[in-house]
């Protein structure tokens, strides 16, 4: 699907967020990569192949 130079990370990367962004829709709080993957503002993904990556914001410092 990337046609980037150099490739976008796949999907299953550990970096799969560094992927280019295809599609932003910041009015409802997401964006689509070129690697299928879909960030939402809330740090939480969903995978091309439908699983859910829960929100992983770092705790704030106390």
């Amino acid at each position: 699907m990337c046609t980037h130079t150099p490739k976008c990370p796949t999907a299953t990367s550990s970096d799969a967020e560094a992927a280019q962004v295809v599609a932003a829709h910041p009015e409802q709080g997401w964006s689509l990569l070129c690697n299928a993957v879909v960030i939402f503002e809330d740090t939480g993904e969903l995978l091309p192949d439908g699983r859910v990556v829960a929100p992983h914001r770092p705790l704030a410092a106390v």
